[in-house]
């Protein structure tokens, strides 16, 4: 069975609810991704940040876990520092109540693809995620998780089909997404405490 790996790339957050302090909203989002990155089966968990996020992953991730210090806040630095595995995926940390089953559904192409990512789900901005074989192929760009597209990680792909595109989710970053939240989806206990207490002010 290959060796897979799910990382949670605590990027900077450019945007939180009203009434909510950034840092606290960055945490509280971090926090639920990473617990739901610990109930995933067949795969072990890491965190990744650049060095200056280092103490925000220590605070919030479980004993026993990875946290890989990273240049920039990319897939491909993340995949560059990672050993001993077989397939890998890095996912956003401002999706608090992703199902688990779209991070399963991420990994899934690999059998047969070397690259699959998960769009934002509505065509906004961004990814999701990025899986991968690991070793990364030369071809994969540089891809920022705010920016980038599926069109633009395939772009130096010697086939399109060689980049699977697969379930997308919405990203928590601006009004319109918070309005989506589903009070009776279950998860995201620490954004939605966050929540309720600045509703209460």
């Amino acid at each position: 069975m290959a060796r897979r790996v799910v990382v949670a790339l605590l990027g900077p957050v450019q945007w939180s609810p009203p009434g909510v302090d950034r840092a606290e909203w960055r945490a509280a989002l971090a926090e639920d991704v990473i617990d739901l990155l610990a109930t995933l089966n067949e795969v072990e968990v890491a965190v990744a940040v650049t060095p200056a996020d280092r103490p925000l992953a220590d605070a919030l991730v479980w004993p026993g876990t990875t946290v890989y210090e990273v240049a920039e806040p990319t897939p491909n630095a993340v995949f560059a520092a990672l050993e001993g595995y077989d397939q890998a995926a890095v996912l956003v940390s401002d999706v608090p109540d992703l199902p688990a089953l779209t991070v399963g559904k991420l990994l899934r192409p690999l059998t047969t693809r070397p690259v699959a990512v998960a769009p934002v789900e509505g065509g906004g901005p961004g990814l999701l995620g990025v899986a991968v074989r690991l070793p990364a192929p030369d071809w994969l760009p540089m891809i920022d998780l705010d920016t980038a597209t599926p069109a633009d990680a395939r772009c130096g792909a010697p086939r399109p089909g060689d980049v699977a595109v697969t379930a997308g989710w919405r990203r928590l970053r601006g009004p319109a997404d918070l309005a989506t939240l589903d009070p009776a989806f279950e998860g995201w206990e620490t954004t939605r405490a966050l929540l309720s207490g600045a509703r209460r002010v």
